[in-house]
């Protein structure tokens, strides 16, 4: 494991935040993180982009923060955190994640506020310490990845989004749509410890967050525990199944029993590749990564990145647990 990343206190932090600073939210974050900032004696830069320009943001950002021992910190959802992430990994700078999501994962799992203030209060104060990252092919993700009809999912909560606002109930609303129309079935070839098979699926998510994956009842940690990480990462393959029996399953991830389900298939691993029909592998597939969609040249290489990401968040430094 690489070493973890110094961080001077008196260095300045770099936010990085999608959009403008225009719209009232968009003032109340800025406005909660400079009064954090200034109450605590503490510098910091906040960078407003487009969704187009967050990668190159954000590797200009890890590249300034990691030759001055400070950190980039990703303001607000899936997408954005993503994409800071992924920059953050490339570099080995520290990430501090202020989240602005529907249903942030990411943070939840790792202990991180939800209030700006307060999650401002607790980087400041936070270590970098090691998580665990997956990747589809060179793209991280931190909590899920997935191609098949979870992309057009996604495509469609964001369109609902767009036109009702963003909350659960959308996202909610959104999802029961989707699943009323026809999915299209995928004929997928798979790699998995040497041994290749063949499946049919309507899609084929890999989650990577342990919470996301409890709620639903796929997997999680024994009772009592924290959710950790385990060096692997779940896939989950829902069969070809009709649209009551869809219906059916989102009842069952709604009550957290799914992993029970028989038209849903789960299991554990460190690395997979994933193949389209013959006729299909000059075609780029339609992939999701953390509330993203784009599109991937297949083979599709899912595994558990060898290196962390070191996350600023409280407890016992990556360099007092090594």
């Amino acid at each position: 494991m690489a070493t973890p990343p110094d961080i001077d206190p008196s260095s300045t932090l770099r936010f990085i935040l999608n959009g403008h600073s225009g719209s009232q939210d968009g003032e109340g974050t800025r406005e909660a993180i400079e009064s954090t900032l200034k109450s605590t004696g503490r510098t910091g830069e906040l960078i407003y982009c487009q969704p187009g320009e967050l990668p190159h943001a954000a590797a200009k950002a890890a590249r300034q923060a990691l030759a001055e021992r400070s950190a980039i910190v990703a303001v607000g959802g899936d997408g954005t955190i993503n994409a800071v992430a992924q920059a953050a990994h490339a570099s080995g700078c520290a990430l501090g994640v202020i989240p602005r999501g529907t249903f942030n994962y990411f943070a939840r799992t790792h202990g991180l506020p939800l209030d700006v203030a307060e999650a401002t209060a607790q980087l400041l104060a936070a270590q970098p310490m090691p998580v665990q990252v997956g990747a589809i092919n060179d793209q991280v993700f931190l909590v899920n990845a997935s191609v098949g009809l979870y992309p057009r999912l996604l495509e469609d909560r964001e369109a609902w989004k767009s036109r009702f606002g963003r909350n659960r109930l959308v996202a909610l609303g959104a999802a029961f749509a989707t699943l009323m129309r026809t999915p299209n079935r995928l004929k997928l070839s798979i790699e998995l410890d040497g041994v290749k098979r063949e499946l049919r699926t309507l899609t084929l998510f890999v989650g990577n967050n342990r919470l996301q994956l409890e709620q639903v009842g796929v997997a999680g940690p024994p009772p009592g525990q924290a959710p950790r990480d385990n060096g692997r990462v779940t896939a989950v393959v829902l069969k070809p199944i009709g649209t009551l029996g869809m219906l059916g399953l989102m009842l069952r991830g709604a009550l957290g029993s799914l992993g029970e389900a028989e038209g849903i298939e789960h299991f554990e691993f460190d690395e997979m590749v994933v193949k389209p029909p013959s006729v299909m592998r000059l075609r780029r597939l339609k992939v999701a990564f953390d509330g993203e969609v784009a599109r991937m040249k297949p083979p599709l290489r899912f595994r558990v990145m060898p290196e962390p990401l070191y996350l600023l968040k409280t407890g016992t430094s990556a360099k007092e647990a090594v």
